[in-house]
């Protein structure tokens, strides 16, 4: 095999970024509002905080704005189900706070308007 060929280290990143984890402490909805807290903003603005280069740019893309989860995974080029650990992960140490989605009825099927509320914010990514 030709040095070229070999694999990179980016095989394995997502693994290396969730200590291999696949499972978020808690469940987090793909349309789930992302916001970093004011414990969030004072963290990662310390040098060596103690958080990655991932919760790092999480923290500073959620600062300005809040951010769906699926807006952070597609914004870092992570998978959903690494940056749905990383989210979790940061808002059981209260750098982020979590906003989930609410219905009327909590039997009551997701409706179309939040569906194309959704679409409609992915076909902008």
């Amino acid at each position: 095999m030709a040095e070229r060929d070999e694999p990179t280290g980016a095989l394995v990143r997502p693994y290396a970024v969730t200590r291999g984890r696949t499972r978020p402490k808690v469940d987090i909805a793909i349309e789930a509002l992302i916001e970093t807290t004011v414990r969030g903003r004072t963290a990662h603005s310390r040098p060596g905080g103690g958080h990655g280069q991932e919760q790092q740019q999480i923290a500073t893309m959620c600062e300005s704005r809040v951010q769906s989860l699926a807006e952070i995974s597609a914004r870092l080029h992570l998978p959903l189900g690494v940056a749905r650990v990383l989210v979790a992960d940061m808002a059981a140490d209260g750098l982020v706070s979590v906003h989930e989605p609410t219905s009327l009825d909590d039997n009551e099927a997701v409706g179309t308007e939040l569906l194309e509320r959704v679409l409609s914010g992915l076909r902008r990514l």
